[in-house]
């Protein structure tokens, strides 16, 4: 049976492309994309919103596709410089040559659509969160039960090792995801979920570099490499060293997990969460915790070529 899929994403370059990967599995007949939530997280929603109006009719032919905002909010926001990207994707050429097509945004929360879905749905979904959780923890708060209706969670969020928010306030032991909405991914990963998690020290193999650039550079003569190319042409790659802005390929690595998890290797940990203080937002290893499914090992030859003959096979308009 084909895996129904919902995904949650926050807007950011390496989001998009995982639309991009999704679409192709889909179009392969690996999975069965049956919803989209966007969260303003590491972006801005309107953007966000529009550059995912324009990849699903560019890339694929999913017009009744339900595109639904996320009203989820936090106190601790993203850097105003982080969630521009959204803009520049938004504005490619690539995307606005046919521009929006029919697909359509919802009338409702992205909250209300997922318990929707979850509630109706006779198989249970998958989900896949490469943002803040948020929008999963309002659903089941308002109605636990429903984590039956929940074949696997796969985020990308969290760490055991350095952190990467260098903010006032904060000790620098979380990531951003979980920072943005601790007690969300608390909630989440206390609902007795099989979870499936990527965290920082997940994509240290996954680096975005000067090379790949020119790799996806010369493969531009397919539309769905050429898109890429041109966005993660708006990102800093890792050159001498490591940055508080370097990209990686954090939620394609999370999107290519959920798809073949014979690209990675995974252990099993119990974890928790700080929920206050200048903690916050931090995840930790402990014996009285929920087990999680950890990815620590990435083939990174296997990913790239993974990531890169999947998209080829999406053609595009």
């Amino acid at each position: 049976m084909v895996e129904k899929v919902y995904f949650s994403h926050d807007g950011g370059v390496d989001d998009l492309a995982s639309l991009m990967l999704l679409l192709a599995a889909e179009a392969q007949h690996q999975i069965d994309l049956v919803g989209i939530g966007v969260v303003p997280a590491d972006s801005y929603l309107a953007p966000a919103i529009s550059a995912t109006q324009k990849i699903i009719h560019r890339f694929s032919r999913h017009a009744e596709m339900l595109i639904s905002a996320s009203d989820a909010r936090s106190s601790d926001p993203f850097p105003k410089e982080w969630r521009m990207d959204a803009f520049t994707v938004d504005a490619l050429p690539i995307l606005n040559e046919l521009g929006v097509g029919q697909t359509k945004i919802s009338s409702h929360s992205a909250a209300d659509d997922l318990q929707r879905l979850l509630m109706q749905t006779s198989d249970p979904l998958t989900l896949l969160f490469t943002g803040p959780v948020s929008d999963l923890a309002t659903v089941l708060l308002r109605q636990p039960e429903l984590n039956k209706k929940i074949k696997r969670l796969v985020v990308m969020g969290g760490t055991f090792g350095p952190g990467n928010i260098a903010e006032p306030e904060q000790d620098g032991t979380a990531e951003w995801n979980v920072f943005w909405d601790p007690q969300a991914f608390k909630i989440v990963v206390d609902a007795g979920l099989k979870f499936q998690m990527v965290g920082l020290e997940s994509t240290h193999e996954v680096p975005l570099r000067p090379v790949d650039r020119l790799r996806w550079a010369k493969l531009r003569q397919h539309l769905s490499l050429d898109f890429i190319g041109q966005a993660y042409a708006t990102v800093p790659v890792l050159n001498h060293f490591e940055t508080n802005s370097t990209y990686f390929l954090w939620d394609v690595l999370t999107t290519a997990f959920m798809l073949n998890a014979e690209l990675v290797q995974t252990k099993v940990l119990t974890i928790d969460v700080i929920t206050k203080g200048i903690s916050r937002g931090r995840t930790m290893i402990t014996p009285d915790g929920h087990p999680v499914e950890f990815v620590y090992q990435v083939d990174h030859d296997a990913f790239f070529s993974y990531f890169e003959n999947t998209l080829l096979g999406l053609n595009g308009k």
